[in-house]
């Protein structure tokens, strides 16, 4: 029988990466004092700084912050293709109001804009000593949280391992800063920008239904992993199995520790084995729920 396709559908904030643990010295609380919440703090806003210098320098967001949408080609049907190369993005007018088709066709060419250059990488964008001063952080950060950042980017790498399988990104977090976090967390070779969506404004129950509807009449299999009660609920109205992350050092579901293989067993307990042969009788990992 052919593999199915595995859709992983991930939260981003406390879950792939930690940033507002790290800024509220949450982590280190969690980690039984063990850990120096203010050298985490400062990790934390050196992040917030490169994000919002990628957002602002590179991804127009002091032009579209007040415009979020869910996803990137959402208004492609407004895109008519028109080369950009010699467009002047600082004079085209774009603003109010939205429901306008003018400024819905700027707001697209800009959000083609961003894909393309996410798409490129962030070694595109960035000169040789951003990328190191990048470099540098990200390896801080992940020896703080001991390896949290390069094992859930390893989990992901694993769970795309395969032809059918697929990672979505699905954050509470506006778009922009969020396609950012993906570059500058070293995520982007698994999670292509069409994969990326903000549920800011419409509510990750809505995200998960688009994405339901995205992969229908492919024999598709969907999983959730977060660590909040919205993901949670989503996931429980679709009858998805949801993996809740957290944070604490003693917990089963974390970074590092939790892998490809363990979400697969989550799969196979709420739809069976690929074999077809019903749900499996083992328990899920302690902790955490099938929905």
């Amino acid at each position: 029988m052919d593999q199915k396709l595995n859709v992983y559908i991930w939260d981003m904030d406390e879950t792939l990466i930690l940033l507002k643990s790290l800024l509220n010295g949450a982590y280190a609380e969690a980690s039984n004092d063990t850990k120096d919440a203010e050298h985490g703090i400062k990790l934390g806003k050196l992040w917030e700084n490169h994000i919002l210098k990628v957002c602002d320098k590179h991804f127009f967001y002091e032009q579209i912050e007040n415009f979020n949408q869910p996803y990137l080609d959402v208004l492609s049907e407004y895109d008519d293709g028109l080369d950009l190369s010699s467009y002047n993005f600082d004079q085209d007018g774009f603003g109010m109001p939205m429901d306008c088709i003018i400024n819905k066709r700027r707001l697209a060419y800009r959000h083609r804009i961003i894909g393309e250059k996410y798409s490129k990488g962030l070694h595109n964008i960035l000169n040789r000593d951003l990328i190191k001063l990048w470099d540098s952080l990200y390896e801080l950060t992940d020896s703080y949280t001991d390896k949290w950042l390069s094992s859930a980017r390893a989990c992901l790498s694993q769970c795309s391992e395969f032809e059918k399988n697929v990672n979505i990104l699905v954050t509470s977090g506006p778009l922009i800063p969020s396609l950012a976090k993906c570059l500058l967390y070293r995520l982007d070779d698994t999670i292509p920008h069409e994969n990326v969506y903000s549920s800011l404004e419409v509510g990750k129950l809505q995200c998960f239904s688009w994405i339901k509807e995205r992969f229908s009449g492919r024999d598709a299999r969907f999983c959730v992993v977060g660590d909040g009660w919205e993901e949670c609920e989503g996931a429980e109205s679709m009858k998805w199995p949801f993996v809740r992350i957290d944070i604490r050092p003693g917990s089963v579901c974390r970074f590092p520790g939790l892998t490809c293989e363990d979400l697969r067993h989550y799969f196979n307990v709420v739809y069976g084995t690929e074999e077809g042969n019903g749900l499996t009788s083992e328990a899920t990992p302690e902790g955490n729920q099938v929905r």
